[in-house]
């Protein structure tokens, strides 16, 4: 019997049974295969075609088994191959999303190999985002309007992603700027007690339709210019979340002195962080 070890896959956030065999890592592909919702007995033999010099069978116990039995087992090195090759449609829906962004990834792979001679791999490690903990930390720290999730939705939005894990290397100290110039705004909010500039029906004007339409573009257009590839889809997106950002303190300096409506427009709600973080 083959002994077996467990390693973390980094794009998955899942485990893998991994078995060295002559010398390499291979993994099983059943668990994997039917972890995803395909259909084994058919993955199978694409498996068998497309890997056919690299296949063996190898028998091992598996955790839960209570008997070492043959698996099916491929090198490590291929399994990114083969998950490049699924057909997003048939797997599990929930892990739809997922599959799709990792095929679009390993694009993009190729293409800078081919392009550039070299592909570099975007993720960060823990110790690499501190920096980013540490702005985020202070940002709650130094202001009254924001809390820590909605602190981290604003930086997550600002470079469109769901974690803070998929920001790229080259973009923490961006995202670190950016934290501290929230800092700074805020901050200044804190000061316009005196002067009440959300009062002037001209900035009560702006203070509505900005942040409708940094909404707008966050939602709606930056995501069709993404799958566009537009060169001009990040500059969109870091033009609307600056001109929301400017007016959402106003909106929230309003909110804390007491204005609930804009005068100047029928009446209307004035916007609330909670209204432009959601959806």
């Amino acid at each position: 019997m083959t002994s077996l070890t467990q390693i973390a896959v980094p794009f998955h956030n899942a485990e893998l049974y991994v078995v060295e065999h002559k010398g390499q890592p291979y993994t099983p592909l059943r668990q994997i295969v039917q972890g995803m919702g395909l259909d084994w007995a058919s993955q199978f033999v694409k498996i068998k075609q497309k890997f056919e010099s690299c296949v063996v069978e190898i028998t091992m116990q598996i955790m839960g088994d209570d008997q070492a039995r043959s698996h099916t087992c491929i090198p490590v090195r291929k399994l990114t191959a083969w998950l490049y090759s699924v057909n997003p449609n048939k797997v599990k829906p929930e892990l739809r999303d997922t599959v799709i962004k990792y095929q679009e990834e390993c694009d993009d792979v190729l293409w800078d190999y081919w392009t550039k001679g070299q592909a570099v791999n975007p993720r960060t490690t823990k110790v690499e985002r501190t920096p980013l903990h540490d702005a985020h930390a202070m940002l709650v720290a130094k202001t009254k309007h924001l809390n820590s999730s909605d602190a981290w939705k604003l930086i997550l939005q600002r470079f469109n992603v769901k974690s803070i894990k998929e920001i790229p290397y080259e973009a923490i100290p961006v995202a670190v700027e950016y934290v501290h110039h929230l800092i700074a705004m805020f901050s200044n909010a804190d000061k316009m007690q005196l002067a009440e500039p959300w009062r002037d029906q001209d900035v009560q004007f702006l203070m509505w339709y900005v942040p409708k339409i940094a909404k707008l573009i966050k939602n709606e257009f930056y995501p069709a210019l993404t799958l566009l590839r537009s060169e001009y889809a990040a500059q969109m997106i870091g033009m609307a979340q600056e001109m929301a950002c400017h007016a959402n303190i106003l909106n929230q300096a309003a909110i804390k002195n007491g204005m609930t409506t804009y005068n100047c427009l029928g009446g209307q709600a004035v916007h609330t962080m909670e209204w432009y973080l959601e959806k």
